[in-house]
């Protein structure tokens, strides 16, 4: 396997990580539990965030184009209606 490869299913492993972590924390009532999860999730956002920024370099990601101030425009006006 390749270091692309592995770079790019660390990621994606990652981001499930942290959407189970958010729904874990949204559904927990131990205020215990809930300040560790969010500690959790918060250091593997720093990881997820300083391995993409290595993919990036590397050229193993390609982020999605820049919205348009018309299409942000658009988002914001449907979400504040």
């Amino acid at each position: 396997m390749d270091e692309k490869t592995m770079v790019n299913d660390i990621l994606g492993g990652v981001k499930s990580d942290l959407t189970t972590y958010q729904n874990a924390i949204s559904e927990c009532e131990n205020m215990t539990l809930r300040q560790t999860l969010q500690q959790i999730r918060n250091n593997d956002e720093s990881f997820q965030y300083e391995l993409f920024k290595i993919a990036e370099t590397k050229g193993y990601y390609k982020p999605a184009a820049k919205a348009t101030v018309t299409e942000i425009d658009t988002v914001k006006n449907a979400l504040q209606a």
